[in-house]
């Protein structure tokens, strides 16, 4: 069983002041990972973790995290303007984009963010566009499937992200003929894992990839970004990963790779969106209506416009309903929102207590690629987004939209 990180009788004060449905942020609990991941990974002089915007991007929690050392990775224009609001400059940013538009760049040069190419025709775009800067990044794309122990994690080959290994070589001189004087190397192999080796396998490629880099180039490489990957265990039997576990091992393969070769300066980035925010954010809805067909169904105020994962992959939200935690689950329901959409289901055939009309019900695991996923299909609003602080107090850190801000856009 899931426990949930806030209390029914404090929910029902919160729907007194914030109607449902809402995402809901656990501050404690946001604070106490991101410490947790720095202490982890505190053998690395140079460490930075730059979440990922994309994941939750909401001002008030990045500057949580800001305060609590962390750094930040946006892919576009407003996730930088949203970092530069919150304070973020220089190498605090790091900017990994595909495909990207000239005005983010130049607005990733103003603030002198770090800038992590994505193909090697980025290079003269970036030039022509807003100039090449003393410090860069490449993404690599080492092509065909990433396994190990005989366990295909992901096929890369695939993924339209990154250089190959010999786009890298040409790139890296080709940067250093233009001024780079420092690199950094970027991967991302695999989504969601909470299997401990997929980040030490991961640094053990990166890591011999950046010795045959500055053996081939004699580029200095300042920095190895393993990004994101690490998951959360979002099945209430899946075991968590364990931070401290993947940074002993991430540690084992530098002083094994890195260390021999001279190269035991280089710092270690991560881009940890989902295992810093994910169990700390839920959505909060209300039972509103009942229906008794070929299956029973059970309809809440929130729906897919509110978290799209299990409507787009199939994803698996544990769901309790307040109150009645301790309760048999021998009810069998569909969960579903009121979109005219058929996927429109946050459970299928879940296994639930009896519920009953009014009943709140919280939705697991939805503080990354939560409600940063929303949208107004069938015209419905984004919801609010509520922070349960470290006093027990809660805080309205974005208002719900209205008819009017869907309305504010035409020109009628």
């Amino acid at each position: 069983m899931k426990k949930t990180f806030v209390s029914l009788e404090q929910l029902k004060q919160v729907v007194k002041k914030y109607p449902t449905p809402f995402h809901l942020y656990d501050e404690k609990g946001i604070r106490e990972n991101a410490r947790r991941l720095k202490q982890a990974f505190s053998w690395n002089k140079g460490f930075k973790e730059y979440f990922a915007v994309k994941a939750t991007p909401n001002l008030s929690i990045l500057k949580i995290l800001k305060e609590e050392g962390c750094y930040v990775d946006c892919s576009t224009l407003t996730e930088l303007l949203m970092a530069d609001t919150v304070g973020f400059n220089g190498d605090g940013i790091m900017f990994s984009a595909n495909v990207t538009p000239k005005e983010d760049l130049l607005l990733a040069r103003k603030l002198k963010a770090i800038i992590n190419l994505d193909d090697l025709t980025d290079i003269d775009f970036l030039e022509n566009v807003a100039g090449i800067p003393e410090t860069i990044s490449c993404r690599y794309n080492p092509g065909g499937t990433f396994a190990y122990n005989n366990v295909i994690m992901d096929t890369p080959g695939e993924a339209k992200y990154g250089f190959t290994f010999a786009q890298l070589i040409e790139g890296f001189k080709k940067l250093q003929n233009k001024g780079v004087k420092h690199f950094g190397l970027h991967a991302f192999l695999a989504s969601n894992t909470v299997d401990n080796e997929y980040y030490p396998v991961l640094a053990k490629l990166l890591f011999e990839t950046a010795v045959v880099l500055n053996r081939e180039t004699g580029v200095d490489i300042a920095f190895i970004n393993l990004s994101g990957g690490i998951g959360i265990p979002y099945h209430p039997e899946q075991q968590p990963a364990d931070i401290f576990a993947i940074a002993e091992g991430v540690r084992k393969a530098y002083e094994e790779i890195l260390v021999p070769a001279g190269m035991g300066d280089v710092a270690i980035y991560t881009e940890l969106g989902r295992f810093v925010l994910g169990p700390y954010g839920c959505l909060v809805t209300t039972v509103i209506h009942e229906k008794h067909i070929y299956k029973e169904y059970i309809g809440v105020d929130a729906c897919a416009a509110n978290l799209m994962r299990p409507a787009m992959y199939g994803a698996y939200h544990h769901i309790t309903v307040m109150g009645k935690e301790d309760g048999p689950c021998s009810y069998k329901y569909d969960i579903t929102g009121g979109l005219c959409e058929n996927n429109d289901k946050f459970a299928i055939d879940r296994m639930l207590p009896k519920i009953e009309l009014g009943d709140l019900i919280v939705i697991h695991d939805t503080g990354a690629h939560g409600f940063a996923m929303g949208y107004n299909y069938n015209g419905k609003l984004r919801s609010a987004e509520v922070l349960l602080k470290k006093d027990g107090s809660t805080e309205l850190i974005r208002r719900a939209e209205t008819p009017a801000d869907y309305f504010a856009t035409f020109k009628f």
